[in-house]
């Protein structure tokens, strides 16, 4: 990713929350408890924050979903949130 937004280069994950095998993390839980909201809105902040080149298309089939997603756009993470969650993945 650092290498696109390095190149001006757009990353548009169509599943950025893993589709039909959702997400599924002890930090994502963890952050997400702290800040009273879902492992899946945590998820979306999480991936707007990490890079500006990022331009996600969450799916949803639900009301439900639709203001989760929007609830992560909304949702502001610390430093430190931010250092826990890119431990998730090297």
């Amino acid at each position: 990713m650092d290498h696109l937004a390095a190149e001006g280069i757009a990353y548009v994950p169509f599943f950025p929350l893993g589709g039909f095998t959702p997400l599924q993390s002890e930090a994502l839980s963890q952050v997400a408890n702290r800040l009273e909201t879902t492992p899946m809105s945590v998820a979306l902040a999480w991936l707007l924050r990490r890079s500006p080149n990022i331009l996600l298309i969450p799916g949803t089939s639900s009301i439900a979903h639709l203001r989760e997603n929007i609830a992560g756009a909304g949702l502001s993470l610390s430093e430190e949130d931010m250092a826990e969650l890119n431990g998730i993945a090297p």
